[in-house]
């Protein structure tokens, strides 16, 4: 069967993405007794599991109890800054005079990431570290069936109410007495979400019918992502939460009993970074306050703290006698004993815990894996052939799927399924699917495999056969091609490093300054040294720079055949404009630079400098509001100037208005504001505002699709379905000036600019093939991804951008957005490729799908060597604070490029014609 690179590279990625959600599946295992959803709804099981050998408790009877009543108050995103420190004396003073005057127990607790909401109420209920799956679960979490304080408090019959975020209902169904819940996804409600808690307080204190309150609040989270920690919104919010403090403990002391008192619990589930956000293990994220309030903590004068401080006390006069060189023996060999104990223990305890907490499906892990590495080694087997000039070939189909070899492959691999399934002690997800689905899969890898094998036959058998006509090729590796190759190789191999993953954006600004470099070289050669050179190449230096004008879609310039006067003004004219041009091309990859260091500056990101302060968060600074508002129209008004070049009079006219849109939204929700405003107060959720962009949005977008249609299907014309792309390419570009904060609009200009430089003055005159072109857009869109300011981290996903428009919590529009708004510079930078080669076919026939091809083996490369880091990594000390939100980004990645593939792939459909005409 014959395909095109581009076909062949889609399916390539549609298989790959397979293996990767296979992958993924094994390496965040469900857990074992979670209830799936439907599920969740039914009655709870009578009892958790039993306790395994070694955990059976102590008590033999039930302990008295030491409070009343309790009340639990979780304030999500509550930071232990937000009442330990400054702000916590300026807003929350009832708190701090209660901690101060000593009638409670103050901790800064410290949480484990994934610092979600999910996962800690389990830490906090079960006293458990919960796993990394629960990042993705946090969506739609399922009954918690492990030993917990709540079912222990329903088994002993305590009456237990619950008022806040509905991920307790979804986790512990039917052991509220009484419930009122609210979706926590939402995060553009700051009010409402906080006062359907509070309206129930009144009532419920002054009620004797219950043992445990719990409260969970939101709008502190919600506004952290929408406006950060440093928003003046936050210190009403901090403020509100201290006068809910204040009544419940208030109303606590006036129904005490002489017996028993009661006792206040204020937690976080989580922190926030500098950002609003949260998910990763920055301190900002992880450290958040623990008070314990009651009367009964009055008295400080524990025997038992007491003996602590003195056995410390003896333990630093054995250090400091054994450090000074105590020449006794025992002391010596004690001092080895303790310390070869202590190292032992700490061994042992880090393994045991990561075989607890981390219970891999490493059958499913394996058979992901084999899928994308044979995937990986088909792409690079195909690429003589995929990038020659006819960008197709022969996919050795009918040979592999009827050979001995193959039958031969699946008998094996179900046998191996067999004894694995039935051996297994642990669940494993491969073995709970159908056996037709699992006999489909272990023949895709079959099929695979033998492919692979048919193909290095093929390779072999043609390099055995004599050459007629052998002719001396003249390609040879260029720098630029040197410097793909080692970026490359180098970048993969850094991903078995942690540092390095944490700082990977170091990694893609060097590698694109590097290019900047090498670029400016290769038009010094291109202007200058050929000229002195060979005169062949310097007309061929001539004829490619002169191409400048001749390529640019802004002006089209119409020289007439006059007489000789007329002739001679214009092409003076005309040398004139070629020597600017000349100056300007050579000054690209410096203003490049340029701009890509003032990106940097925008935008810390990482963990290392992360903390420090850059130019996004003086803007952010709600002193600093004047200075934003301008920056963000300038910015729009740049958009549109760099957009708008290329599109039909109706998209300009619908871009200008959806611009004007994006700013209005801003306002509406109080980031920027107009000249004549003074304040914000006026501040909305900006539905409308938003919603009027995306009807723009969706205007441009179905423009391009008609044009594209028209192209595709009516006639196969090169300049409809070149302006179809860019007007699709436009629609994408509003929407993330929608999405993006008012702060990162500089960075959509400096992409567009980049992109508007680098195809006018310097891939164009140089003449670069589809190959090294499509990979020189991969670097610069993984360099975008961090210009956003996104990193490794979790915490740096802004899902704030999932909710703009929306007036309540919709899950499919709300993880496209947030996908969206997360990718935005790769994904733009894949569809300008597309745009820009599609404007090449007239010299390459091949291009798109050439790059469809480089493209999708540039992202199956660092896929597939990190998932086998991962897996060999497994129990590293950091698996699951650095090497695992990377694998959930890789994995998202290659989902999204496979869409973009296909996108491709449909584009590509002029060549096939050609090569059936």
């Amino acid at each position: 069967m014959r395909l095109r690179s581009g076909a062949f590279a889609s399916c390539c990625l549609l298989v790959e993405s397979l293996g990767v959600a296979l992958f993924l599946r094994g390496f965040f295992p469900l857990a074992v007794r979670s209830l799936p959803r439907r599920e969740a709804h039914g009655d709870p099981p009578a009892e958790p599991a039993p306790p395994g050998p070694g955990m059976v408790s102590n008590w033999t009877k039930i302990p008295p109890p030491l409070f009343k009543k309790v009340v639990i108050v979780l304030i999500d995103a509550l930071r232990d800054d937000f009442v330990f420190g400054s702000k916590g004396k300026q807003f929350m003073p009832y708190t701090t005079q209660v901690v101060e005057k000593g009638t409670s127990y103050s901790f800064i607790a410290e949480a484990k990431p994934p610092t979600v909401t999910m996962p800690r109420i389990k830490a906090l209920m079960t006293g458990s570290i919960p796993g990394f799956i629960d990042v993705i679960v946090n969506l739609n979490s399922p009954a918690l069936l492990d030993d917990n304080l709540i079912w222990q408090a329903k088994t002993a019959g305590k009456r237990i109410i619950f008022y806040g975020d509905d991920t307790w209902l979804k986790l512990f169904p039917k052991h509220f007495v009484e419930y009122d819940g609210t979706t926590s996804f939402f995060v553009s409600d700051f009010t409402e979400v906080d006062d359907n808690v509070t309206r129930h307080l009144d009532r419920v204190l002054k009620r004797e019918d219950w043992d445990l309150l719990i409260l969970h609040y939101l709008g502190l989270d919600h506004i952290g992502h929408v406006t950060g920690p440093n928003s003046p919104l936050v210190g009403p919010k901090l403020r509100e939460m201290d006068n809910i403090l204040k009544k419940i403990h208030n109303s606590l002391l006036s129904k005490e009993e002489a017996s028993l008192p009661n006792l206040l619990v204020v937690c976080g589930d989580h922190g926030m970074s500098e950002t609003g956000s949260h998910g990763g293990s920055s301190e900002g994220e992880v450290h958040t306050p623990l008070l314990f309030i009651s009367s009964a903590f009055e008295k400080r004068n524990d025997p038992g703290y007491e003996h602590f401080k003195i056995a410390e006390k003896s333990h630093g006069n054995w250090i400091k006698l054994y450090l000074e060189g105590n020449n006794s023996e025992i002391l010596l060999n004690l001092g080895k004993k303790v310390l070869k104990q202590y190292l032992e223990a700490l061994k042992t305890l880090s393994s045991s815990l990561s075989k607890q907490v981390a219970q891999y499906d490493m059958y499913s892990m394996m058979m992901g894996t084999v899928i994308i590495i044979e995937v990986l080694l088909l792409l690079l087997l195909s690429v003589p052939k995929a990038l020659s000039s006819r960008a197709e070939f022969e996919v050795p189909l009918s040979p592999p799927l009827f050979s001995l070899l193959f039958y031969l492959m699946c008998l094996m691999l179900c046998a191996v399924h067999v004894i694995v399934c039935t051996s297994a002690q642990s669940s494993c997800y491969f073995c709970s699917m159908s056996w037709l689905t699992a006999v489909g899969v272990m023949m895709l890898i079959s099929a695979l495999m033998c492919g692979i094998l048919s193909a290095i036959a093929k390779i072999f058998e043609n390099s055995r056969l004599p050459v007629k006509n052998p002719v001396v090729s003249s390609s040879r590796w260029s720098e630029i091609d040197v410097l793909i190759l080692a970026g490359t190789i180098g970048h993969v191999l850094s991903l078995g490093a942690s540092s390095f993953i944490e700082e990977e954006h170091q990694t893609w600004y060097f590698l694109i300054n590097t290019l900047c470099l090498v670029l400016c070289q290769e038009l010094c050669r291109n202007h200058f040294l050929l000229k002195e050179c060979d005169p062949q190449h310097s007309t061929t230096g001539r004829q490619n720079f002169d191409s400048i004008g001749e390529a640019s879609e802004c002006k089209n310039i119409d020289i007439p055949a006059a007489g000789n006067s007329k002739l001679g003004n214009a092409t003076s004219s005309a040398e004139f404009i070629k020597g600017s041009d000349k100056w300007i091309s050579l000054a690209s990859p410096w203003i490049i630079l340029i701009c890509c260091r003032l990106l940097r500056s925008l935008n810390q990101t990482g963990v290392q400098w992360a903390h420090r302060p850059d130019f996004g968060h003086w803007l952010t600074n709600s002193e600093h509001k004047s200075e934003l508002s301008f920056l963000a129209a300038v910015s729009l008004l740049m958009i549109f100037f760099l957009v708008q070049r290329r599109c039909s009079l109706v998209s300009k006219i619908a871009m200008a208005l959806g611009l004007l849109g994006v700013y209005s939204y801003r306002a509406a929700i109080g980031n920027v504001i107009f000249p004549w405003q003074h304040d914000s107060k006026d501040i909305s959720k900006g539905i409308t505002e938003a919603r009027f962009v995306y009807v723009f949005v969706l205007g441009i977008i179905f423009t391009g699709t008609k044009d594209l249609l028209k192209s595709q299907i009516i006639s196969a014309d090169s300049s409809v379905k070149s302006t179809g792309l860019w007007e699709v390419y436009s629609g994408l570009v509003l929407l993330a000036a929608l999405l993006f904060r008012p702060h990162n609009l500089p960075v959509l200009v400096f992409c567009l600019l980049i992109q508007t430089m680098m195809t006018k003055y310097i891939w164009r005159p140089l003449k670069f093939d589809a190959a090294q072109i499509t990979i020189m857009h991969y670097w610069f869109g993984q360099a975008f991804f961090y210009f956003q300011g996104n990193s490794n981290g979790i915490a740096s996903v802004d899902i704030s951008a999932g909710f703009v428009g929306l007036e309540s919590y919709v899950e499919i529009p709300a993880i496209f957005l947030t996908a969206f708004a997360t990718y935005a510079g790769p994904l733009l930078w894949a569809i300008h490729l597309l745009c820009y080669l599609s404007s090449e076919v007239s010299r390459n026939s091949a291009s798109v799908g050439h790059g469809c091809f480089c493209y999708a083996l540039m992202r199956s490369i660092p896929v597939a060597i990190y998932i086998v880091l991962v897996t060999c990594l497994r129990y590293h000390l950091f698996i699951w604070s650095v090497f695992s939100p990377k694998l959930l980004y890789e994995g998202v990645h290659v989902f999204i490029t496979a869409t973009i593939c296909l996108f491709f792939t449909a584009m590509d459909q002029n060549h096939s014609h050609r090569v059936q005409d």
